[in-house]
């Protein structure tokens, strides 16, 4: 089973540009980490927001492209540790 609905979350961005879906949204879906998904992220203190297509690593993350991490950033120093949201959507076929 794939993710078939957009599901909606908030995260703590971590290293690198990567953040972890969480273990219950990838049990109740069965997310696979082949599945192409198209994730919203918004910063939730800095409203700046982007999206782009993805694929989940094994291990459940995902990692924020470069351009769109710069975008979510604008003038702060760094993202790490900061709360953002997140919309994973099944990407369009």
């Amino acid at each position: 089973m794939t993710l078939t609905k957009t599901v909606e979350f908030e995260v703590v961005l971590q290293k690198c540009n990567l953040f972890q879906v969480p273990k219950i949204i990838r049990w109740q879906f069965k997310l696979e980490p082949d599945q192409v998904l198209k994730v919203d992220v918004r910063s939730k203190d800095l409203y700046a927001s982007g999206s782009f297509l993805a694929k989940m690593s094994k291990d459940g993350r995902i990692r924020v492209p470069k351009l769109f991490y710069l975008i979510l950033k604008g003038k702060e120093p760094d993202l790490v540790g900061r709360v953002i949201e997140v919309k994973l959507q099944p990407a369009a076929t």
